[in-house]
């Protein structure tokens, strides 16, 4: 198991009058993704962007440096009717919530044939077991550590023990599937969360809120990889 670790700051805590200059700037900082919330008002009590914003930042995620993936976060339900226009937004990743779905196996079917990468979200309380049948179909888990519909909460530590499980099922699985987790993600947890198994971590308020966004990601980055190296070792 490598123990090199993606970072992706979440647009939720970004300045929304300077978007497309915040993407630059924290993929300039070293970000690995671009990691953007969809909220409905339903599924979650919050409302915030859709395809178009998608679409309007995609040019910025571009650089002479870098090509950097945008990562949507689908909290949304029903969510098969916004996948194919989040692909043609530019899409990277698509990740969703099973509650969202009727069919989850038809949802990632339908996000892979449009070229995207497809992803599983569990909230602290979802279960494990929904992974599965699906878990041949998965580019990408993503655990919530705290419950999805607002930025700035805190870690939920008894998400610890469950990115370690899920990291048995990827590993036991033989795929390369990334472990990604979002919620209260900052430098002073991340060597526990990169122990635990993880090797993509959503940071929000703790690279925005500073405005020091290249040592925000360099400081989170640096603790996860150190912890993923750690658990190498014991292994």
């Amino acid at each position: 198991m490598s123990d090199s670790v993606r970072i992706a700051p979440s647009l939720l805590s970004a300045d929304f009058a300077r978007l497309g200059e915040e993407v630059r700037a924290v993929i300039a900082a070293g970000a690995d993704l671009i990691h953007f919330d969809v909220m409905d008002n339903h599924y979650v009590p919050n409302l915030t962007i859709g395809p178009q914003v998608c679409q309007a930042i995609k040019p910025y995620c571009t650089t002479q440096a870098a090509s950097v993936p945008i990562d949507v976060h689908l909290m949304i339900k029903p969510v098969d009717a916004m996948i194919a226009m989040f692909a043609q937004a530019g899409a990277g990743i698509i990740s969703f919530h099973p509650e969202a779905s009727e069919h989850i196996d038809r949802s990632l079917q339908l996000i892979q044939s449009l070229g995207v990468r497809a992803g599983l979200v569990l909230n602290p309380a979802t279960p494990l077991h929904c992974l599965d049948h699906v878990i041949d179909r998965l580019d990408l888990i993503l655990l919530m550590s705290v419950n999805p519909g607002f930025g700035g909460q805190s870690f939920i530590e008894s998400t610890l023990p469950k990115i370690e499980a899920v990291r048995r099922r990827i590993d036991a699985s033989g795929r390369d599937i990334w472990l990604e987790v979002d919620g209260g993600v900052k430098s002073d947890n991340a060597a526990r969360i990169g122990s635990a198994g993880a090797d993509t971590l959503v940071a929000g308020s703790a690279i925005f809120n500073g405005g020091q966004y290249r040592q925000a990601i360099h400081a989170i980055r640096t603790q996860a990889s150190a912890g993923r190296q750690a658990r190498v070792t014991l292994q």
